[in-house]
């Protein structure tokens, strides 16, 4: 059998969380609601045991209820929360309108699925349980979208879930999963979402080892391999910044890098360049740096030695994770030549140790420089 790849990435890459964009008027017929399940129930299950069921809620009165255990289970803080940062332009603003629309209007919704299964979790960490019934209910979602429907995948309403049980008549045994909002959907114009390509979220052999490009199996140093390291910081982001465009600070915690002066008076800006000294043993050096990234509170960059065909490439990224700020080193090795990529070109049959310890020394010191940034920055709260 041969499959239109086309049309099913495009389901994979538009299943979008949707609660604004569901049609609260239109009724949703039952076969299509048990076409998605037959469909879902191919999913792999552990040992091949089939525990997953299906609750499929239609009417008002039990509807009423969910919505109603849904708004006190936090439905009815994230109204508030969303009545508050209305026309803020704060960066929930549109979430939390969204999660605010369903919880307003759950009961509305044609049709609520929850998916279950039996067994409960004992709390060992053994994810064998969840392994049935997660990708199950993915394939369920996955079944609407292709048919023009939509849902949202929320859990919120599991912290009441003794009180769940008791609504639904949910036996003692059994793990309800996820709350479902199924509809059909207002257009069907959905995108894919902006995401880091796998380039950048890939590690390969080892933690926080990445390849730009992908590898073709003969040149490692082709791949341009690197290395990411990432911190959470309970600090805003702009605090972070002062910290992640200081270029002497990570001389404080490094036993590579030793400092770095300006070159420019202009401090940190995209094309200034700046000259960093590096030493590892009895071997020292200097190298110049221009920055070719400067976005505050977000991004700062830099490439060594040539900007357009740079012997490294390195970038500080801080991203917002709720009330933390995500900080995230990454160093690319080449396009062009340095000392690592000299040392594995010249000596081939141990390109690969030669790597994998450079790599490991890079490591561990943008750890001590990122997990330095967060004690700095979180001393200051």
């Amino acid at each position: 059998m041969i499959f239109d790849v086309d049309q099913i990435d495009a389901v994979l890459s538009t299943t979008r969380a949707v609660r604004l964009r569901l049609d609260l008027e239109r009724e949703v017929p039952d076969d299509i609601i048990t076409q998605c399940i037959d469909l879902a129930e191919q999913a792999p299950s552990g040992a091949n045991i089939t525990s997953r069921r299906w609750l499929v809620l239609r009417d008002p009165e039990v509807k009423a209820k969910i919505a109603n255990l849904y708004r006190e289970a936090g439905g009815a803080r994230i109204i508030k929360a969303a009545e508050q940062l209305k026309g803020t332009g704060a960066h929930r603003e549109r979430t939390t309108a969204s999660a605010a629309h369903l919880a307003q209007h759950l009961e509305r919704v044609p049709v609520l699925v929850i998916p279950t299964i039996w067994g409960e979790h004992d709390g060992s960490g053994n994810p064998g349980l969840f392994d049935s019934v997660l990708q199950a209910t993915w394939s369920f979602c996955l079944a609407l979208r292709a048919r023009g429907l939509g849902t949202a995948w929320t859990t919120m309403i599991l912290s009441k879930r003794r009180e769940l049980a008791e609504i639904l008549g949910i036996p003692a045994g059994v793990t309800p999963i996820a709350l479902l909002p199924v509809a059909w959907t207002l257009g069907t114009d959905f995108k894919p979402m902006a995401r880091r390509p796998a380039s950048q979220i890939t590690w390969i052999d080892h933690w926080g080892h990445t390849n730009a490009k992908p590898f073709d199996g003969s040149s490692l140093l082709a791949a341009q391999p690197g290395v990411t390291v990432e911190v959470d910081i309970a600090a805003p982001a702009r605090r972070v910044w002062d910290f992640v465009t200081d270029i002497n600070l990570p001389a404080r915690f490094s036993k590579e890098f030793q400092g770095a002066e300006w070159l420019d008076g202009g401090g940190p800006q995209v094309g200034a360049r700046f000259v960093g000294r590096n030493a590892i043993g009895e071997r020292r050096w200097e190298t110049t740096s221009y920055v070719v990234a400067c976005e505050a509170p977000t991004v700062f960059a830099w490439n060594v030695v040539d900007p357009d065909n740079p012997a490294a490439q390195w970038r500080f990224e801080l991203d917002r994770v709720g009330d933390t700020t995500r900080l995230r080193q990454c160093m690319i090795m080449g396009p062009g030549m340095s000392g690592t990529t000299r040392a594995m070109e010249s000596d081939p049959d141990n390109d690969k140790v030669i790597l994998a310890a450079r790599r490991e020394t890079l490591r561990r010191n943008m750890e001590l420089t990122t997990q330095g940034i967060k004690g700095l920055a979180e001393s200051e709260r």
